[in-house]
Order: C-alpha cells, then structure tokens, then sequence
C-alpha cells in the first residue's frame, strides 16, 4: 500500500492505511495545528535526522492507564529514601535537549531535531505540551515530555542522569493524573520497560475509541503543577 505525502491541509489519511510497521503518512510540516489534529487521531511524527517527517500510528499501541501502574519492589525503595525534588514546567525546552541527547541503545542519532524541538515548544507556549522534571541540589537530572489533550497524556521521551530520577518524575506524574482523573497515557510503542510499568499493548481500533471519549473532555491547560499529595507519594 502506497504511502500518503500530506499536503498544505492538516488532514491525515484514515489510520488504517498504516504500513503494518506503523507508518501512515511523510511530509507536511511540524505546524501546531498539524501536530494537535495527528495526536488527536491517534497519530504521531517519528523519525531521523535527514529523512522526511514521518507520521505513524501503529496497530498495536502501548498503553497505561494510570491507576493500572504498576511499582516495583526496587522503585518502591527507591521512592521511601530521600528524592530528587519533581516539578512541572519549569525547564520544558531544556527537557526536551536532554532528551535528544541521551544516549539510547541500539540507536545513533536522535528524532528530537531543533525543528521538533522547536516545534514541541510552541506546544508548550499554547499550554498542550509539558515536562516534567526531577531537580537535584538545582540540577537538572533527569524527566520527560509530552503533549496532553483532554484525559490523554501523549508521552514523547525520557531522560536521566541520576538513577532512576526519571521513573520517580514518571511515578509522580501518573499520581497526579490519577487524581486529574486522567484516563490514558499514550506511550506509543512496545518496550520491556513499559511493560514493567503496567502498560499494555492494546489494538489500535480500541485504543482509538477510548481516545475519542477522552477527548471529550477539556484539556487541562499548563503550567503544570503537582498537588502537595502527589508531589510526596511513597
């Protein structure tokens, strides 16, 4: 099945033309428009340095339900000893640069270009996109991104510097938006790690209709904030 090449429009061809690998459409531009209409199909861009900008949506889809997580015996002790400090928004644009910066196995280079980047930004600025972020002695060691739209938070990437200063900034994040009620987090593509965590492969025709009853909801603008219970869950 050929490819779809978008155009000036911000419409993306139904999800079931995907490749069985996922891809779905190249080209287009990394406009907020656009990015808010792919997520918003359950659609999202991918890809490297020096290729087109292309669009997946892929059949499964990792997902976790917040109140699902799952916390290991080891993060649990992790979360009992003193911890970085987790906050929200304070420092997006140099998450996102950690982010394409961190070393990741089996891969050379990084997605995160300064056109996504830049792009992910203007996100921020509307209000769809957030970090969070774990502080050390004001040190920047560790956190992750991603775009929100109504109960569904779409993550994008994770860094850290200290051990397991990202999963603590994940855990605190599901705990709030467990208690925002959220109903998704999105996290794209299968991975050991995810797994660990209580997300799920689920179809992608599920996965598409719970996202549009989430999106029913009103999204829940920035700048983020945990809530004194949430910011101090053990």
């Amino acid at each position: 099945m050929p490819v779809y090449e978008l155009g000036a429009s911000y419409v993306f061809p139904a999800v079931e033309r995907a490749e069985p690998d996922g891809l779905l459409a190249i080209g287009g531009g990394l406009e907020a428009e656009r990015l808010l209409a792919a997520y918003a199909a359950g659609i999202f861009p991918w890809y490297s340095e020096g290729q087109p900008i292309l669009w997946h949506s892929p059949d499964p889809r990792m997902v976790l339900r917040p109140r699902e997580l799952k916390i290991s015996k080891s993060m649990a002790r992790t979360l009992r000893h003193p911890l970085p400090e987790i906050r929200c928004d304070t420092a997006f644009r140099e998450v996102v640069l950690q982010c394409a910066a961190m070393p990741r196995p089996h891969q050379t280079g990084t997605w995160i270009s300064p056109e996504m980047t830049d792009a992910y930004a203007d996100l921020h600025e509307r209000g769809v996109a957030h970090s969070v972020e774990a502080w050390l002695d004001e040190r920047l060691v560790g956190g992750l991104y991603g775009v929100s739209l109504g109960g569904c938070f779409f993550g994008e990437s994770m860094f850290t510097i200290e051990r397991d200063a990202s999963k603590v900034a994940f855990v605190r994040l599901v705990s709030q938006l467990v208690d925002w009620n959220f109903d998704l987090i999105d996290c794209q593509v299968y991975s050991d790690h995810l797994a660990s965590l209580g997300a799920v492969e689920m179809a992608r025709g599920k996965f598409l209709k719970l996202l549009r009853t989430s999106l029913q909801r009103e999204t829940r603008r920035g700048p983020w904030r945990l809530s004194e219970a949430c910011a101090a869950v053990k």
